[in-house]
């Protein structure tokens, strides 16, 4: 069961979830979300996109009444963005859901770190500071000892590498 191995690590572990569209990845790594949160950490979710923030936003507030969303990606105005760091920060989110920048979002209790779409190339930075938020986040998982759970249809080279070689589950 996908969803015990997951919640079973409270410490770092990297997941590989791959399966074709609609087989219930997003339901699995939901499940380990609502685990997170019933232990009172917070999430982050990193998805490639701006453009699938709304509608993730919606869903996730349908899925998660009550609990505080915050949204960060560079299409916001900057104070709002630096009122959901700031929330972030001092433990008033419990779940960040963004593009690449959230990756550099401080956790004040942090429990679960989501990349969907892990594959996608959006994650990189190309201009300016150059970076992969999906690198980053697995680094951050690794250093606040942390499940990551990295989501595709279509598994990065990489990431497929590294479940072959049981680095990744």
């Amino acid at each position: 069961n996908a969803i015990a191995a997951i919640t079973a690590h409270a410490r770092f572990g990297a997941f590989l979830l791959d399966g074709v569209t609609g087989s219930g990845k997003t339901e699995v790594y939901l499940q380990a979300i609502v685990d997170c949160l019933a232990r009172g950490r917070q999430a982050l979710v990193l998805v490639p996109e701006i453009a699938l923030t709304p509608a993730l936003q919606s869903a996730f507030a349908a899925r998660f009444p009550g609990a505080a969303i915050e949204v960060q990606h560079s299409g916001m105005p900057e104070v709002e963005r630096a009122a959901g760091w700031l929330n972030a920060q001092h433990g008033r989110a419990d779940i960040v859901l963004g593009t690449r920048l959230a990756a550099f979002v401080p956790l004040q209790r942090p429990g679960i770190i989501v990349i969907d779409e892990e594959h996608d190339s959006s994650f990189k930075q190309q201009e300016g500071l150059r970076y992969n938020a999906r690198d980053l986040a697995i680094y951050r998982a690794r250093m606040t000892g942390i499940p990551v759970i990295l989501v595709s249809a279509t598994p990065s080279l990489e990431s497929y590498r590294q479940a072959l070689r049981d680095r990744y589950r």
